[in-house]
């Protein structure tokens, strides 16, 4: 059923009834499909167009040249929320969805699309999800993989604030969560997904204090997952400038 976002009183989420959205999710068949055995021509539920699709990520490619770790973390037919770091002006979360998609051989969502105009609708097409805790939750539920970002920042061993909001849609559909580090280069086409294990809350609690709880303890796995990492470097001076994304803090 539509609701209101809380980004704009025009965004109409896609949540489905609860006993819909669970029949989905206990049924792996009907839940999970694979990229290549998408129709063209397919729309999904959340208004993602699969032919559209597999044309962008292709073209995506001339862009971003992205190599993919840990997928073997993901599970193979439930639903997972998987959280990335971002780097301002990046769109982490739109190029990870895309590379996992290939390296999972599933449809990937990402959280962000804008909730009016073109862009949006493309963004939907692409399987985008608005930043609403219903949205993401009745993607979840429905044994979806889904990409959020946490705050872009200019630093790129940086981990900015994570939406706990989100996390919590997570914790009430009983998904795990993933941190994924991601590194990119602003003057280049390389970038690096790596997936962690499952991040787990360390105290069962309940309520938005376990969903704060465990958005600090994916942080935590973000950041030592960026340190475990090495920088993507051009091999010029570029590797030296700080702030770049590449060499320097």
């Amino acid at each position: 059923m539509p609701s209101t976002s809380r980004t704009s009183p025009l965004a109409r989420v896609v949540d489905f009834p609860a006993r819909r959205a669970n029949a989905a999710a206990s049924d792996t068949a009907s839940a999970f499909r694979r990229l290549t055995d998408e129709p063209a021509g397919h729309v999904d539920d959340w208004g993602r167009d699969a032919g559209m699709f597999r044309t962008v990520t292709t073209l995506s490619e001339i862009r971003w040249s992205v190599s993919t770790g840990g997928d073997q973390h993901l599970p193979a037919r439930k639903g997972a929320l998987i959280v990335v770091n971002a780097r301002r002006f990046a769109l982490a979360a739109v190029y990870s969805a895309f590379a996992i998609s290939r390296a999972v051989n599933r449809p990937v969502r990402f959280v962000g699309r804008p909730d009016n105009g073109p862009l949006g609708a493309l963004a939907q097409r692409l399987g985008g999800l608005l930043d609403h805790p219903d949205e993401v939750g009745g993607a979840l539920r429905a044994g979806e993989l889904v990409v959020c970002a946490a705050a872009a920042t200019s630093r790129p061993r940086e981990v900015g604030t994570i939406d706990h909001a989100i996390i919590g849609a997570a914790i009430h559909a009983n998904v795990d969560v993933f941190p994924a580090a991601t590194t990119s280069s602003p003057f280049g086409r390389r970038a690096r997904i790596e997936i962690g294990r499952a991040t787990r809350q360390r105290q069962r609690r309940r309520g938005p204090l376990a969903e704060v709880e465990l958005a600090d303890h994916i942080a935590d796995d973000l950041t030592l997952l960026l340190s475990e990492m090495g920088d993507i470097n051009t091999g010029t001076p570029l590797d030296w400038l700080p702030l770049s994304g590449l060499g320097g803090n």
